[in-house]
Order: C-alpha cells, then sequence, then structure tokens
C-alpha cells in the first residue's frame, strides 16, 4: 500500500466538494494509485471495489506515516487539498517537517479570498482554478481545469416527456431545484416564481430537494406558509434530503432543472441536470454562464429576480416537446466538455506538472 496520489475529505457534511471528489474518484482509480483520507464517499467504494490494487483508504496518520519517503520511483507523493485545514497540514508537513512531498490545491472561489488562505495558497506546488474568473482571484494558477460529472451516473430516461408518471405526484411535466434550503441558494425566489407560473400551467408540478438545517427551518417554514396561502402546497413540494444514489432519479423525473442561486462558486446542479436531459434556467453566478448554451440548451438570468426567473421558464414551460429538445443539447454539451473524465484529464496534467518541479526540500533545504 503506496498510492502515489493522497486525496483527502476531511469534511464530515456532504457538500459541493464532496460530490466534486465523489465523481473524480471513480474515474481517477483507473490510472492512478491513489490514498483516500477522510469521510467515506460512494465514490470511494465503488473505486475499491472496481480496483481494489490502485485504490486504498487511508486514515489522517497512515497517510502521514507513508508520507515521510519518497515513492520507490524516486517521485514525491501528491497530496491533493480542497480545503483551508487540509492545506494547513500538508504544509506543515513538507516545510516544518520536510516530508517530500508535493500539494495541490483546487480553487472554485469567484472573490478575492481573505489574508490567510491567500497565504496558503501562495504555498502550494500546483492549483487547479474551475473556472477563468476563479483563476483571476489566484495568482499562482497552474491549469484552469472546469469541474466535470459522470455521464453513466446521470443520464436521460428513454422518455422524458413521460417519466414524471412514475413519481406518483399531480401533472405531467416537473420542474425541480436541487440544493441546499437557505437563502444563498435562492430557494425564496424559486418558489416566488413557481406561485407566479404555476397557475397560468396546470401541467405542471414543482419540486425542491435538498437539506434544510436547523438554522435555516424558520426560512423554509416562511417558504411553505407562502405556497399554502397561494393554494399551491400540492404542486410545490419539498422532497427533503435526496441521497446520492437517487438524486439522479429525480433529474430525470423533472423536464426543467431550475438552479437560481445569488451567489455560487461553480455549479454543479445544472450539469447533473443537462446530463439527465433536462432543459436548465439558471442566475448569472458560478460557471453557468460557461456552461449553458443561451436559447439552446436553456437561458441564464440575472441573479435575484425573479422576473426574468419566471420569463425564462415561461418560455421552456409553453412548450414541452422543444423544451425536450434543448435538454438534449444540454446532454450532448456535457458529454462534449463537462464529462469528469476530461476533469481527471486536466488534474493528472497538473499533478504531472507539479513533478516536473523540484520540491521544497531540494530549492532549499532544511536550515
Amino acid at each position: 500500500m503506496n498510492p502515489e496520489i493522497i486525496i483527502t475529505n476531511m469534511k464530515r457534511r456532504y457538500s459541493g466538494v464532496s460530490g466534486t471528489i465523489n465523481a473524480l474518484l471513480p474515474v481517477q482509480a483507473k490510472i492512478l494509485s491513489i490514498g483516500f483520507v477522510g469521510n467515506d464517499l460512494p465514490g470511494a467504494q465503488l473505486a475499491r471495489s472496481n480496483h481494489p490494487e490502485s485504490f486504498f483508504y487511508l486514515s489522517v496518520w497512515q497517510a502521514i506515516w507513508i508520507s515521510r519517503k519518497r515513492l520507490p520511483n524516486g517521485r514525491p507523493r501528491i497530496w491533493h487539498v480542497r480545503r483551508d485545514p487540509e492545506m494547513m497540514l500538508t504544509i506543515f508537513l513538507r516545510d516544518v517537517l520536510y516530508f517530500p512531498i508535493k500539494i495541490i490545491f483546487t480553487s472554485a472561489a469567484k472573490h478575492r479570498h481573505s489574508w490567510f488562505p491567500r497565504w496558503l495558497i501562495s504555498k502550494m506546488d500546483g492549483v487547479i482554478s474551475t473556472t477563468p474568473e476563479a483563476a483571476s482571484f489566484v495568482p499562482n494558477t497552474t491549469r484552469v481545469v472546469p469541474h466535470g460529472i459522470s455521464l453513466e451516473r446521470f443520464s436521460p430516461p428513454a422518455d422524458k416527456l413521460t417519466i414524471w408518471r412514475r413519481t406518483g405526484l399531480p401533472d405531467k411535466y416537473g420542474v425541480g431545484t436541487f440544493g441546499r434550503i437557505r437563502p444563498d441558494k435562492g430557494m425564496d425566489i424559486f418558489v416566488e416564481a413557481m406561485i407566479r407560473l404555476l397557475p397560468k400551467f396546470p401541467d405542471y408540478t414543482a419540486v425542491i430537494a435538498g437539506l434544510c438545517t436547523l438554522q435555516y427551518t424558520s426560512f423554509q417554514k416562511q417558504l411553505e406558509q407562502k405556497i399554502a396561502a397561494a393554494g399551491l402546497t400540492e404542486r410545490i413540494l419539498f422532497l427533503g434530503v435526496v441521497d446520492a444514489d437517487t438524486v439522479a432519479d429525480w433529474y430525470q423525473n423533472v423536464l426543467i432543472t431550475v438552479a437560481c442561486p445569488r451567489y455560487e462558486p461553480f455549479g454543479l446542479t445544472l450539469l447533473e441536470g443537462m446530463a439527465c436531459g433536462c432543459a436548465v434556467v439558471a442566475s448569472d453566478t458560478g460557471a453557468f454562464r460557461t456552461i449553458v448554451e443561451e436559447g439552446k440548451t436553456g437561458y441564464v438570468v440575472p441573479t435575484d429576480d425573479v422576473d426574468a426567473l419566471a420569463g425564462a421558464l415561461t418560455l421552456l414551460m409553453n412548450d414541452p416537446l422543444k423544451t425536450m429538445g434543448l435538454g438534449q443539447l444540454g446532454r450532448a454539451r456535457v458529454e462534449a466538455i463537462f464529462s469528469v473524465e476530461e476533469e481527471s484529464k486536466g488534474i493528472s496534467a497538473v499533478y504531472q506538472h507539479a513533478y516536473s518541479e523540484p520540491t521544497r526540500l531540494e530549492s532549499v533545504g532544511p536550515t
């Protein structure tokens, strides 16, 4: 057990970062020897099942212990980290204990980091930014590598126009939004748009899937009260947490996926919906303007704009057959640009670049 790449996931709660790691692990395990540290993921289980010879679960201490020495081929081991505490740990190992390791960090934030994260990022041996805009805030970006998703896990149903029937819910078609229930995800904007539109479109039901933490229960309750006051309790439904094994089924079920956050670093939910054959509407944040081909796979509208969201949705809800065609083009776009295989190739190129540079130990040595 001597993996060349150590990938960390040291946050308990499943997040967008976790989702990215989850999708990548089974693909990376095909071509790399990986040690996985942190909270378990379905993708890690799949990687271990399919590639037991190249994928290993490690405790933090096991990962630290094996990182004291170089790989048998003389190369330094690479740690791929995505969070501040993980950067702190690896910088300590490399610069204080002089472990022969390289550190790669993925940055998705589309804002200027505070001074401490900036200092941590400046110490990385390689930085992956997920969008050109994110790279503009990280001067030492090595390569821009967009996130990708599993085209096998997220795939369109045989018949998008009839699949809604299997849900047992009212009407003929579904409109869905996926993400945590909180204001920055724009769930209130979605609800307001649905309250306006559903009386005009009796063939549609709206669903909201995602975790609502204790902090935001009053926010969800306010939305439910607004829905009830509009007489739409049976047509705007909160699904609660949809686990990773069944979320793709819900993307298949809905004809339209909406992502209207007020701020988003990247935005995987839109890609997941497109991969499942959904036409999409998104607010102008994250990577959405790069992901969506305006008028061909969906629409991008200003953030925090109920009127614009309702207008774009009206275009799609008016013509289900045409909307299904936009969803098919969306699937083709994800296949061409945003697959997890393409993301894995870009990440591997950054690993190779890091190998070509001298380690800090070789550059400065212990004093």
